[in-house]
């Protein structure tokens, strides 16, 4: 294949800064959020801390699939514009808003009536009290599912034509009201936990409403029918859950190997699950500069291959990995710098915080060495339409490593919870080593550069 364009023009130093710079801040507000909910509960005890946190995992599961069927529209919509068709951009805009409301609701009327059934299936050992605050998060949060779906589809969407500050500025509005309404319902209210849920809650409603409302606007490069007739069109629909149904599996089965291990968690006790919910939060702002490049990719890489210029594409997949990787290097040491800080901060008992500390020491080095190969490259692959090779991966090493090494190093070897983040790591370096030659080896060049199938 011959490339069209000399590396490096099709986005400028500038075009990346416009599109990962507002990538980086709306991860840091998400995740400042995340941890913000998680202080404020600890104010009710950590019992109802460790409700909430064994619920977000589960939350986590449902914004995977979102996020997974958001991507698949994501990239098929930069394929379109790297192609220069932006009708066809336009209408996979309304497919995606469409199948991603309609997959919400479903879920959520799910949720909704098997609340007690899904909890008791994963956390059944998990202490009444526990069990009673997770039962009551569970069910308002589920309600607002439907709303997540339509702002994560219209968040991909502006990401998908480079416009990622407008889902940073919906997000920034979105988590100021998720942190007020908190405060408001927890210290003025003299609420528990369905104050956070409630405040999530009404945060989704407003961010679903308002990104709709914006990409709805003509003025876009991309947009929905602006009187929301969208209707079904089963061509474009084929073409993004042929990206995001392998996607989807590929998360879902991650998160519930995650939810497996939650359990296995669950069963050391109250101190184990309130270290876990401590070192996950920090860990989630740890890696928030490879988040960010990973969506970017997503845009940048679909936009090379519409264009049909692998060239770009590879010169533009490795510029975002070194990115990447010095972005987390510097945070990772400031991380660990403020690390006694932190644990302070969550006002743990000391054997929760020497856990925590000990999870979190084990992440900082980890995501250092292996943790751009493990998320940030395989989007990359994703957004070349190399899709069954990143889930296939992904689902081997999640059982094969995470899930049995979970049981062999937290049961067998009773290193406990520590034990099962050291299996993790095992599953990122398997994920490296795979991504990584897939990428050298240019396995995904059978399903990219032959535009003929994305129209």
């Amino acid at each position: 294949m011959k490339a069209k364009e000399q590396v490096g023009t099709l986005f400028s130093g500038k075009d990346l800064k416009k599109l990962i710079v507002p990538l980086i801040i709306e991860q840091t507000l998400a995740m400042t959020v995340g941890m913000a909910d998680t202080m404020m509960i600890a104010t009710r005890g950590e019992a109802a801390m460790s409700g909430v946190s064994i619920v977000d995992s589960i939350a986590v599961l449902m914004i995977g699939l979102f996020s997974a069927l958001a991507t698949g529209g994501a990239v098929v919509a930069s394929q379109f514009i790297g192609h220069k068709d932006v009708k066809k951009a336009c209408r996979a805009a309304n497919q995606l808003v469409v199948a991603m409301g309609s997959m919400a609701l479903f879920i959520m009327a799910i949720a909704l009536i098997f609340n007690k059934q899904i909890l008791q299936l994963i956390y059944g050992t998990v202490e009444a009290d526990v069990m009673g605050y997770a039962r009551t998060y569970f069910y308002i949060s589920a309600a607002s599912f439907p709303f997540l779906a339509l702002y994560n589809a219209g968040a991909a969407l502006f990401r998908a034509m480079g416009n990622s500050k407008i889902s940073m500025k919906v997000s920034l509005v979105m988590n100021a009201i998720n942190i007020c309404g908190n405060a408001f319902f927890l210290f003025v209210m003299n609420m528990s936990v369905e104050g956070v849920a409630l405040a999530t809650l009404i945060s989704r409603i407003v961010a679903a409403i308002v990104i709709m409302l914006l990409i709805r606007k003509p003025t876009n490069l991309i947009h929905i029918d602006p009187h929301f007739r969208l209707g079904f069109d089963w061509k474009i629909i084929k073409r993004i859950l042929a990206i995001g149904v392998p996607n989807g599996l590929e998360n879902s089965v991650f998160q519930i190997g995650k939810l497996m291990v939650q359990g296995i968690t669950a069963s050391f006790g109250t101190t184990a699950i309130a270290a876990n919910a401590m070192a996950n939060t920090i860990a989630s702002v740890a890696v928030i500069p490879g988040s960010a490049l990973g969506m970017a990719m997503i845009t940048i890489v679909g936009q090379c291959v519409g264009a049909d210029d692998e060239r770009q594409m590879r010169y533009y997949t490795k510029k975002l990995l070194l990115i990447a990787y010095a972005a987390l290097f510097a945070l990772n040491v400031v991380v660990m710098l403020g690390l006694d800080g932190l644990i302070w901060i969550y006002n743990l008992e000391p054997a929760t915080g020497e856990i925590a500390r000990q999870l979190i020491t084990l992440h900082t080095i980890c995501t250092i060495l292996v943790w751009p190969l493990s998320f940030v490259l395989p989007n990359a692959l994703r957004a070349a339409n190399d899709v069954k090779f990143t889930m296939i991966a992904s689902m081997v090493s999640m059982w094969t490593f995470r899930i049995l090494f979970s049981y062999i190093l937290a049961k067998g070897m009773n290193l406990g919870v520590v034990g099962v983040w050291m299996a993790m790591f095992i599953d990122w370096g398997f994920r490296s080593l795979c991504f990584g030659f897939r990428f050298l080896r240019g396995g995904y060049r059978k399903f990219s550069f032959a535009l003929e199938r994305v129209h």
